[in-house]
């Protein structure tokens, strides 16, 4: 139970009178330093994680959860179709996929351009894939086998449909530098195809890089039998993927390795990482400022309430019950400037991601502006210390009040 003697002095000391008008001025201060401290971090965090959730939502609906390849690169994965069976047994697999990757390049109207050709089998491709769900232009029925005489489809990314100038429906010739072995040495393959349909993830990488087409079509314009060079697997826990991985390897056998989207991504989310540490560690600066503007309030307050204190004292106030006043007024400054800061940390970053107030460069950031995504949790936490901080700053000065003695300050008054 909060003493309301205490309490009542408290908020009486920090409603200053004219003569005292410094003292009013730093205390507002000092709570516009533990609002701004507290804005700053829970922006700064809500960028954070606003840039670790886009590009992990884009990569993951882009990529596999877990990739199953050859060790050493041979003649590819040949028993993928016995092997899916038995991938989708293992615990947290919610679909499993195969997948023939190779380099190409796409010839169209406006320019050339290197490509990441992607074979897939479409229904399989769907379970573990989000890219192919949502496109932007055309249709999947363009990835059905073609009927005598007409073209493959394909399904570019949208900006390199842009830059090729490809639109859906036109059609692409697309050349495999491997190509057929002669007897005179590789010779390049190319085939044409239609586009069917145009996707966009909003990873520019992706966007800018990526094709897929039918993987019969694909090992045909790769020149290779019925065979792949990986198998994906999707998961229901993301966190489980190191297990499935290891689960993956023992079914496959000693030829192949299974990587995790983690360790795919390990460079981006351990940059992340440590942005939001040193961004954490920076921006709390600013509530030790803050703090130590508390401290120097009650320090001058201590001062000029010296005369008050000890009448408080000589009428029977405890050391304790002033000790607790001068705490009080530390802890009220830095809650009132907590829930400022974080009522308007929270109602920025909500505005600037909602109106995308920041734009950004996609082909640098891959994404076309700052996504601010603020936690509940982040912000208990960053409460809880800029309160605690608040609090620790009181305690020198609460101590120096409490040990005033009243005889010697009123004999001179």
């Amino acid at each position: 139970m909060i003493p309301r003697f205490e309490l009542f002095i408290a908020r009486r000391y920090l409603s200053a009178k004219r003569k005292e008008a410094v003292i009013s001025l730093i205390t507002a201060i000092s709570i516009l330093g533990v609002a701004a401290g507290v804005m700053a971090l829970v922006i700064a965090l809500a960028i954070n994680n606003g840039f670790r959730n886009t590009l992990q939502r884009n990569l993951l609906g882009a990529t596999a959860h877990v990739s199953v390849l050859e060790k050493e690169v041979g003649f590819g994965i040949d028993n993928w179709r016995e092997l899916i069976p038995e991938f989708r047994k293992i615990p947290h697999v919610t679909g499993a996929a195969p997948a023939l990757i190779g380099t190409v390049f796409l010839s169209g109207p406006m320019q050339s351009r290197s490509s990441i050709i992607k074979g897939v089998d479409v229904p399989l491709e769907l379970n573990v894939s989000e890219t192919l769900k949502n496109l932007k232009a055309g249709s999947l029925e363009g990835l059905k086998p073609p009927a005598e005489g007409e073209l493959p489809g394909i399904i570019l990314g949208a900006r390199l449909a842009q830059e090729t100038g490809l639109p859906s429906g036109s059609v692409v010739t697309v050349i495999s530098p491997q190509g057929e072995l002669t007897p005179f040495g590789p010779r390049v393959s190319s085939r044409r195809f239609r586009v069917a349909g145009i996707f966009e993830t909003g990873f520019y990488e992706v966007d800018a890089s990526l094709a897929f087409a039918a993987l019969p079509a694909v090992q045909e314009t790769l020149s290779l039998e019925d065979v792949v060079n990986q198998i994906e697997l999707r998961l229901d826990d993301l966190y489980a993927a190191p297990e499935v991985a290891r689960a993956a390897e023992s079914k496959a056998g000693p030829r192949f390795a299974a990587t995790t989207w983690m360790e795919q991504s390990r460079q981006l989310l351990n940059a992340l990482r440590l942005e939001r540490a040193v961004t954490a560690i920076t921006i709390g600066l600013i509530v030790l400022v803050a703090a130590l503007n508390i401290f120097i309030v009650l320090v001058m307050m201590v001062m000029e309430k010296h005369r008050d204190i000890a009448i408080l004292m000589s009428m029977g106030a405890r050391h304790q019950q002033i000790r607790r006043v001068f705490m009080f007024q530390g802890a009220l400054i830095g809650i009132v400037g907590t829930v400022i800061g974080l009522v308007t940390g929270h109602t920025l970053s909500f505005l600037a991601d909602r109106y995308r107030w920041v734009r950004l460069d996609e082909q640098v950031y891959s994404m076309s502006f700052v996504p601010f995504d603020p936690r509940a949790w982040d912000s208990l936490w960053i409460a809880g210390i800029a309160i605690l901080v608040s609090f620790l700053a009181t305690l020198y000065p609460a101590r120096s009040a409490s040990r005033i003695a009243p005889a010697e300050v009123l004999r001179y008054e």
